[in-house]
């Protein structure tokens, strides 16, 4: 059985990524960071399936943190072929570079970039000697181009580093059968994160040209694609799930 390492596992976006995963028959590791009301009410959701999921609560942006969440899936379960890292830290006032603090500053790029550097050194080993392995980062639309994007100094910096380092990453272990791509979600808000397809498909939204909300299942297949055995080919790409809004422009 293949086994998947979530960040930010728990509830939003990648709840649903979890849940996903898990119907298509990997066992999961999901990481959380302090919700205890969310991992009990999933654990109450999840039936048979709790069987094949362990949760690791933890921070992000701590070293120590980390390595205990990579230590205790790989004591539990002995392999990792599938990380995802969701979480991403975000500071939702809008605000330029000089009115960020210190603090705030290391939070984005040690909980958005740093955290992945860590994550990396301590799983792509593991997936060489599987000779096999499938990462997933996210990003925001337009990162793969560097844009600046006002307000969002700090996160937009930690991100577009983050591209660069997933394909790189995508480039140096091609050759262990390792797959490296970034998904940009667009602008899905809080009520749709945890929705399906067909529930957004009942209601129109006209700034989404494609006409309905995103959704956490959109999301959730693209990445359950990316993780596919016969996905291969697929790396170092950057994939946008924006139904065609401009994210960077229009809701600043």
């Amino acid at each position: 059985m293949r086994h998947a390492l979530i960040t930010a596992g728990s509830k939003g976006l990648g709840k649903k990524v979890t849940e996903q995963l898990l119907e298509d028959g990997f066992s999961v590791t999901v990481h959380y960071h302090s919700d205890t009301a969310a991992v009990e009410e999933m654990k109450s959701e999840l039936g048979e399936k709790i069987e094949r999921v362990q949760f690791v609560q933890g921070d992000v942006t701590k070293k120590e943190d980390l390595l205990k969440l990579v230590k205790e899936t790989l004591e539990k379960w002995g392999r990792i072929d599938v990380l995802v890292m969701n979480a991403g830290p975000y500071i939702f006032e809008r605000k330029k570079l000089m009115d960020y603090s210190e603090d705030e500053w290391h939070k984005m790029i040690d909980g958005n970039l740093n955290s992945a550097f860590i994550l990396l050194k301590e799983i792509v080993p593991v997936m060489r000697e599987q000779s096999f392995g499938r990462i997933v980062s996210y990003a925001f639309q337009g990162a793969d181009h560097t844009p600046g994007w006002l307000y969002r100094s700090a996160f937009a910096a930690a991100k577009t580093g983050l591209v660069s380092l997933t394909k790189t990453v995508s480039i140096e272990e091609a050759e262990y059968g390792i797959t490296a791509n970034v998904v940009c979600p667009g602008k899905i808000v809080d009520e749709y994160k945890e929705a399906s397809i067909d529930e957004a498909k009942k209601v129109r939204d006209e700034e989404t040209p494609v006409g309905r909300p995103g959704t956490g299942e959109d999301i959730a297949r693209t990445v359950s694609f990316l993780c596919e055995e016969k996905a291969d080919l697929i790396t170092g790409a950057v994939i946008e799930v924006t139904g065609g809004v401009d994210v960077l422009h229009k809701f600043r």
